[in-house]
């Protein structure tokens, strides 16, 4: 409800008032405020404001009379009222032109109309439509706090709001994750996508909200061409959980939308969606706890019997009947991503379980599309996964294929390691699975670096290097023996040990490898020398040579670090 131009003649006041440009428009003009002013503007008058003046100063001086009205219009004005006696006796012709052009109400009244009056009207007008606009708005929250008392669904809170305030409405987390939304839409990816972008904050628009305190709450941006206005969800402790997005209407104005009720409304549908939101996340937060812990115990062997791992299993809604691969995965580096973006977040904390929640709403989905049962916890830095294996097949490439596909259109700058195991179909195969998961990630990570996969299955040689590097005696064996070409290298910078991999690779061919290593012969020939004088090993022997390639790669692997630099 809004006073118009046209509710003011109708008041006792005005009763000979006369209306002498912009009759057209008087129901279109809306009243927001009124004040006498006069010479000079400047920037004085509001937007929706009516002017009252006796444009003293003017005199008889046409031009001055006609540039304070053009001022007066360019201001935004509602209307102009005059009141003629003393300084003017009549609207000058210019100035009627001018108004006319603008399309701008100017209104005449006798001198004898006291402008007090006249605002001690309007404004009881005013204060009579905030009432009533007050009333409705108080019902309004007391719905909405039934709702919540009741425990209905955020849909049908969202539902509520749209009946309120006539717009489509959308609902997400603090991380852009679609909560609710009351109309059909594409998939939630282009929100996840910009508020990972710009660390929750979307394109502003070049025309913003106008400077009046009930706006300053909202922010209006752009999204693939449409305009929205975004009101922030925030927790008890003042922290943003969640966002409410309004779909404005393509053909309206903002001022005209936004009108004291549904910012009202608006204002209460987010401490309403607040509500809802701590409760459901509280009840999410405990499932997750009580999944990820069975996931965990289940990844270590912990149960005591099958039947007992099943039951659990059963009440958080898993199931264990079928084979299942496990896969680890550890996101690289997200520390270095965190530097980055870390001016949007109140904490690495904060921005890192933002980060896995959308790698995770990827891996369900992926295992979704697949229509695959997977289980996956995040502990210790580290992804854990069970991914369904129809058919005793390993479905992790496929998998990880589509995860990785999609994590590159959101997070492309995100690199993560993982480690397949193979596929398991006894409970005690869980910890089997697990094991190995983390044993080809981790042997993946020393010997490929960040970013690889690796099966397992294709780890047999790094194994043995594992096996072997626990020998106490071997293990002996091989430091004595890379131990003088880490340290030469530490000193020199000369990388003997990338010349001898390379040297091997090639099969002993000292001119391929110099073109490798982009070495003169006589420089490569030096480091060799200098290979079998730190070791006291042959390079044209082939025991020798097995113990010197035994020795680098295992060091490689990073199985004997602790024993070298102990």
């Amino acid at each position: 409800m809004k006073l118009a131009v046209n509710d003011l003649l109708s008041l006792e006041i005005m009763e000979n008032a006369r209306v002498r440009t912009g009759s057209s428009h008087l129901r279109e003009r809306h009243v927001q405020w009124i004040s006498a002013i006069e010479m000079p503007v400047e920037n004085f008058v509001r937007k929706n404001e009516v002017v009252l003046s006796t444009a003293i100063g003017c005199g008889h001086d046409v031009q001055l009379f006609k540039k304070f009205v053009e001022d007066i219009i360019h201001s935004e004005a509602s209307a102009l009222i005059i009141a003629l006696g003393r300084y003017i006796y009549d609207v000058p012709k210019e100035v009627v032109e001018l108004a006319e052009k603008y399309q701008f109400i100017i209104m005449e009244i006798p001198w004898e109309v006291r402008f007090s009056t006249i605002i001690e009207e309007v404004l009881r007008e005013l204060n009579d439509i905030q009432y009533k606009e007050r009333e409705k708005s108080e019902k309004a929250q007391q719905e909405l706090l039934q709702l919540i008392l009741k425990e209905t669904s955020l849909r049908e809170i969202s539902d509520y709001i749209q009946n309120q305030i006539g717009c489509p409405i959308i609902i997400t987390d603090r991380a852009g994750i679609i909560q609710d939304r009351t109309e059909a839409g594409d998939p939630d990816d282009k929100w996840k996508y910009y508020n990972l972008k710009d660390g929750i904050s979307i394109k502003k628009t070049s025309s913003p909200l106008p400077q009046d305190p009930m706006y300053q709450k909202f922010q209006m941006i752009e999204l693939d061409g449409e305009t929205i206005l975004r009101l922030p969800i925030l927790n008890a402790s003042g922290d943003i959980q969640g966002y409410l997005f309004v779909l404005f209407p393509k053909d309206g104005e903002i001022e005209d939308f936004l009108n004291q009720y549904r910012v009202n409304v608006l204002e209460h549908s987010a401490t309403t969606v607040a509500l809802w939101l701590s409760r459901q996340n509280a009840i999410e937060e405990t499932e997750m706890r009580l999944r990820s812990d069975f996931i965990q115990e289940l990844a270590k062997g912990e149960f005591t019997s099958d039947e007992q791992a099943e039951s659990r299993a059963k009440l958080l809604g898993f199931n264990l009947k079928v084979p299942y691969v496990c896969i680890a995965g550890y996101p690289e580096n997200m520390e270095l991503l965190f530097k980055k973006r870390k001016q949007h977040y109140l904490s690495y904390e904060h921005w890192l379980d933002s980060m896995i929640r959308y790698i995770e709403e990827e891996i369900y989905y992926a295992a979704g599309s697949l229509e695959k049962e997977v289980m996956m916890t995040y502990q210790g830095d580290k992804l854990t996964l069970f991914v369904q294996a129809k058919n005793n097949e390993n479905p992790a490439h496929h998998f990880l294929d589509l995860v990785e596909r999609r994590l590159r259109n959101l997070l492309p700058d995100v690199v993560i390691s993982w480690g397949i195991g193979g596929a398991q179909e006894t409970i005690a195969g869980f910890k089997t699975g697990f094991d190995h998961a983390q044993t080809a990630l981790q042997i993946g990570r020393k010997k490929k670096g960040a970013g690889h996969r690796v099966l397992y299955e294709n780890t047999k040689v790094d194994r043995v290097l594992l096996t072997l590097a626990q020998n106490k005696e071997m293990k002996e064996i091989i430091v004595s023996a890379i131990e003088p070409l880490i340290q030469y290298d530490q000193q020199r910078n000369m990388d003997l040990i990338g010349t001898f991999s390379t040297y091997n690779e090639c099969h002993g061919n000292v001119s391929q490898t110099a073109r490798l290593l982009n070495l003169h012969r006589q420089s490569l020939l030096y480091r060799l020398r200098k290979i079998e004088t730190l070791t006291g090993l042959s390079l044209i022997d082939t025991d020798d040579l097995f113990l010197l390639d035994l020795s680098i790669k295992t060091w490689k692997l990073g199985l004997t670090e602790t024993a070298i630099y102990s």
